[in-house]
Parts: C-alpha cells; sequence; structure tokens
C-alpha cells in the first residue's frame, strides 16, 4: 500500500528532512502493523477448523487443531479485539493528528497531510471507515471468516443491513449498545455472526459524519456525539452447521 510514498511526496517540500523521514517511519510501521494483524487473524481461523458440535447438546464450539476446543462466541471476541483496537488507534494517532480533515484545516493538527474519502485521487490518507474496510476486503478472501461495517446511518450502501440477523442486531445494539450474537444461515452456509458496537471515538468521526453531503441528506436530523453507537462491525464464523433447537 504506498501510503508512505504518498505522504513523502507531499512533505518533501513543505517540511524539513528530519520531519518527513520521521512521518514516513510511521506510516511505514503502521502498514506493516496493520499486515502483521491481518495476517494474524487469517492465522487464527486458519490454526481452528470450525466446526459445530451440534451433536453435543446443541452446544457449537470451534475445535483446534491440537484437540482443546474454542466457542465461536469466543474467536469472534479476539477478532473483535484485534479489529477494534487497530482502528481506535488510527482513528485517535493518525487521522486526529493531520492538519487537513476532508478540505477543513484542524488547528492541532501536525501532519501535514489530508485525509479524506478521495485519498485515491489526491496526495491524502483514508478516512477511519476505508481503512477499516482495506483490512476487511483483505481478510474476507481468505473464506476462513468475514467482517464489515454495518450501519442504520449508512453513507455507503454496502453498510446497511443485509439480512434479517444484520437488522435484528443493529436494533437490539443500538438500543441496549451490547454486543448481538446468534447464528444464522446464508445460502445454505451456517455461520456463528455476532455484532460488535462501533463507537464514535475521536472527534474525526463525528466530524466526517455529521458533516457528510450524503449523511446531511439521508439523515438530516442525525448528528453523532462522542461515545454514541455509530453502527456495528459484524463477524462471520462458518460453522458446520446450525445448532439444535
Amino acid at each position: 500500500m504506498p501510503l508512505n510514498s504518498v505522504l513523502l511526496f507531499r512533505t518533501l517540500c513543505v517540511i524539513p528532512i528530519w520531519m518527513y523521514q520521521e512521518i514516513a517511519k510511521m506510516f511505514k510501521n503502521w502498514i506493516q502493523r496493520i499486515r502483521a494483524r491481518t495476517v494474524a487473524l487469517l492465522g487464527l481461523a486458519a490454526a481452528v477448523c470450525f466446526t459445530a458440535v451440534a451433536c453435543s447438546g446443541g452446544s457449537s464450539t470451534v475445535a483446534t487443531a491440537t484437540g482443546p476446543s474454542i466457542s465461536p462466541d469466543l474467536v469472534a471476541d479476539y477478532i473483535h479485539t484485534v479489529l477494534a483496537a487497530d482502528r481506535t488507534a488510527y482513528t485517535k494517532h493518525v487521522v486526529s493528528r493531520v492538519k487537513t480533515l476532508e478540505g477543513k484545516a484542524k488547528e492541532k493538527g501536525v501532519l501535514d497531510v489530508e485525509s479524506t474519502e478521495g485519498w485515491q485521487q489526491t496526495d491524502g490518507i483514508p478516512l477511519p471507515a476505508q481503512m477499516f474496510r482495506l483490512g476487511y476486503e483483505i481478510a474476507n478472501e481468505s473464506g476462513l471468516f468475514t467482517y464489515g461495517l454495518i450501519s442504520p446511518w449508512y453513507i455507503n450502501d454496502n453498510h446497511g443491513p443485509k439480512s434479517d440477523f444484520e437488522q435484528t442486531a443493529l436494533d437490539e445494539m443500538v438500543a441496549t449498545g451490547e454486543p448481538y450474537k446468534d447464528y444464522q444461515e446464508v445460502g445454505g452456509q451456517a455461520y456463528f455472526s455476532a455484532m460488535y458496537p462501533d463507537m464514535a471515538v475521536a472527534e474525526a468521526c463525528v466530524t466526517c459524519h455529521n458533516t457528510h453531503p450524503v449523511h446531511l441528506e439521508r439523515y438530516p436530523d442525525k448528528q453523532f456525539e462522542m461515545g454514541e453507537v455509530m453502527g456495528g462491525v459484524v463477524i462471520n464464523i462458518p460453522v458446520e452447521s446450525m445448532p439444535a433447537a
């Protein structure tokens, strides 16, 4: 991913050499970390064979190659912990420090780069939701598990609820602020699915959504605040079969 190359191009002519070297190093390390975390998640999924032990009273577990079983509930929690940590870190320690956010100057910005939805057409960097999408596009190709963003106030049409589970999970999660977990069947494949609250963890999250033209058109009365649930992170883990009723 050429984020550090893009950043070098922009900063070369506007800041001292030592400063752009530090910024480039930071982004290089960040991208390496994202890739390492993605590989680690895929490794976790590859190390376990997702088999539903429906014959043992309907309780499903994930049987590992070495014998002990892990519930898909716990596997989903492990995956979400890593996803949430990386997304929060990128939002708070990278995007929140840029000098320009979607064309608007930030008083406390220190990185001479813009975080923008059109980052691929400019010399900017992705918004948090876009960085998250870059990760799940890689992970979802593995077929071991899938994850993504879902919201009742979606800007990207791909982030709207697509199943009964996702709609029910959103309704419950927004109302309670707690994760929602259940089994579902999609296209003949059984899944353990879990949805976790996607919170507004930084001012950048709130500002981007509240001022986005699509948000203003679709949800004129909805203005997010810090700490509010903005949607959900859904994780789908394939299992052998639906649990016994």
